[in-house]
């Protein structure tokens, strides 16, 4: 069940592993499970662990390009085990949300993957391609790297003559085996540049992909697990459920200790093995907060770490001291030095 969280300060302990006090676990795709294609170090192992422990599996994303079906694919190729229901995309989220403004067999103009269209005709849409196929909404979702520029001209014809825009994210980059890429975020700018308007947005951090996470999964100790703040963890934020932030994708340290409120997780691991084990507790110690070793403070206009031990442990005290000394906004606290002994 969902709840109200409290303006963080520090990571949470568990003496018990994560994958025991949570019913299901709500994981992203890219940069969690898999980059480019292949699994993430650790992430085949950790994820069959957890699943042997009792734990439910569900696959939470907001790439819409691909299909339910072809997502649980690639998982199983990966040595993943999952079935079609088990994944959840930010095209079920957006489709539900135009369902809900249009009437059934209503055409939908698609700038993006297969993904949305087998999402639209769930809901009883029709996709089109055209802007002159008088549709009643635009929707636009990751399309891969070859969605043709001209897409976005039939998007823009049809947002420009007043037909309601929907996107599946705003995502504005996505990993890759070769990097980061540009993500639905970036293409759904081109659109807002060319004609002024504003799109209905369903995907996380916002509240439709909760609510479409919630009614397929059935869950009720969730907890999100993911790689970016932006997204699932201010996304666990909203609907008022615990996270776990990975350190595999686009995350870094650094961004981890500006956080502000809304994207501090619950708890911090190097990979997917942390749903395995519990949490070490951070404590208040003097002026600072100690964590397995290690002891941060603020000091004036940087944070100080001295010990030793697990880097991830002095990170978590790095964080305890960083978000108590930012309070309800974001720290500015020099973090370089700090974080230079710590390797992460």
């Amino acid at each position: 069940m969902s709840r109200q969280p409290r303006v963080r300060t520090r990571t949470d302990a568990s003496a018990r592993p994560l994958g025991e006090v949570y019913d299901t676990a709500l994981l992203d795709l890219d940069g969690v499970v898999y980059a480019g294609g292949r699994a993430i170090q650790y992430a085949v192992e950790s994820l069959a662990s957890a699943r042997d422990g009792g734990m439910h599996l569900a696959y939470v994303t907001n790439n819409a390009a691909r299909t339910p079906a072809a997502v649980a694919e690639h998982l199983t190729e990966l040595g993943v085990p999952a079935e079609a229901a088990d994944v959840i995309t930010s095209a079920q989220a957006v489709a539900r949300l135009i369902a809900e403004q249009v009437p059934a067999g209503s055409r939908v103009l698609v700038v993006g993957g297969e993904g949305l269209r087998v999402a639209l005709r769930e809901r009883e849409l029709e996709p089109v391609e055209s802007a002159d196929d008088d549709p009643a909404a635009v929707v636009q979702g990751y399309g891969g790297p070859d969605l043709r520029w001209g897409r976005f001209a039939e998007a823009c014809y049809a947002v420009a003559r007043g037909v309601p825009w929907f996107a599946s994210n705003l995502d504005l980059t996505i990993p890759s085996g070769r990097g980061i890429a540009p993500g639905n975020g970036a293409a759904v700018e081109v659109v807002r540049l060319a004609t002024g308007a504003e799109p209905q947005v369903a995907g996380k951090p916002l509240p439709p992909m909760h609510r479409e996470t919630i009614l397929r999964t059935g869950a009720r100790r969730p907890l999100v697990v993911g790689d970016r703040l932006d997204t699932d963890i201010e996304g666990a934020h909203v609907g008022g459920v615990d996270s776990l932030l990975v350190l595999t994708g686009v995350t870094g340290a650094a961004r981890l200790l500006a956080a502000p409120p809304q994207q501090r997780p619950t708890y911090v691991a190097a990979d997917l093995r942390g749903l395995l084990g519990g949490q070490p507790e951070v404590v208040a110690e003097g002026h600072g907060y100690a964590c397995g070793g290690w002891t941060a403070s603020a000091g004036a206009g940087a944070l100080e770490l001295d010990g030793g031990g697990e880097p991830l442990n002095g990170l978590r005290a790095l964080c305890a001291a960083a978000w108590t000394a930012a309070g309800d906004g974001e720290c500015r606290s020099e973090a370089g030095k700090a974080l230079s002994g710590l390797g992460l």
